[in-house]
């Protein structure tokens, strides 16, 4: 433990920096939705790659359910 830092404080900051970090995570993500366009960039990602690669991601993506 830090210098001069009961374990009662120590725990007591940490418990508070877990919760506002968890908060603030969900936050981000109820008000910017980042995953609402998710399927728009891979696709617009797998554009880059050369057609046999985009096929065979776009098959593994569809079977474990990120693309439908």
């Amino acid at each position: 433990m830090p210098v001069g830092v009961t374990w009662g404080q120590y725990m007591a900051f940490t418990a508070a920096a877990a919760f506002s970090m968890l908060a603030g995570s969900q936050i981000v993500h109820q008000y910017y939705k980042p995953l609402k366009d998710l399927n728009e960039y891979i696709n617009k990602e797998l554009k880059n790659l050369p057609p046999h690669v985009q096929q065979k991601i776009r098959q593994e993506l569809q079977e474990e359910g990120v693309l439908k």
